[in-house]
């Protein structure tokens, strides 16, 4: 066998792998950006991360804005100079656990002790009824707290429990990532549980 046969078996053995991989991989691609045809797993990781524009969901940027996508496990922020972040986060383990709509950062503190609510002691009653701000409690290092009562956006120091359903109401973030959003949120911030 010549250079020459040699050279044209490997571009009709190339062309006939394009032929066949081509609606493979167009598939693939598909099913990765379509939402339509997304799985819920694929459609929460797709659409989550992806830039939102706040005008969508409010009406002007005043102090900043909190987008908490609890389907998706993101919280989008807006700062008041425009400059936006998406941090991964924690949600409620049932829709039963945790409100949606509009409301506002009234409080922020660092080193936030927790008191358990009544309903979580009835429903797990091994928990403390208080624990002091430090490494075992569930608040994390930063907490903000809104306008209804018990609902926070605070830090974990439990890293396995972001990106899944694992609070009582709350959006929970890694203490690195509340930190850096507890600096640039301001009292008033508004807040939308979507």
């Amino acid at each position: 066998m010549n250079k020459s046969d040699l050279n044209r078996r490997s571009m009709l053995l190339g062309m006939t792998s394009a032929i066949y991989t081509t609606p493979f991989l167009a598939t693939e691609t598909a099913a990765l950006t379509t939402d339509a045809a997304d799985t819920p797993r694929q459609k929460r990781n797709v659409s989550s991360f992806r830039r939102r524009d706040w005008r969508d969901y409010f009406s002007k940027l005043k102090s900043g804005c909190i987008l908490c996508d609890l389907s998706g496990r993101a919280v989008h922020f807006w700062a008041p100079n425009g400059i936006y972040n998406v941090y991964p986060s924690s949600v409620p383990m049932s829709d039963e656990l945790t409100r949606r709509g509009y409301t506002q950062i009234v409080r922020k503190k660092v080193g936030p002790s927790w008191t358990p609510t009544k309903e979580m002691r009835e429903r797990d009653p091994s928990l403390p009824t208080f624990m002091p701000a430090g490494e075992d409690n569930p608040l994390g290092s930063h907490a903000m707290y809104l306008t209804w009562p018990a609902y926070l956006i605070h830090g974990t120091h439990d890293t396995r429990k972001i990106g899944r359903q694992s609070s009582s109401g709350c959006v929970g973030l890694y203490n690195a990532h509340i930190e850096e959003l507890f600096e640039r949120t301001k009292i008033g911030t508004q807040v939308l549980l979507l």
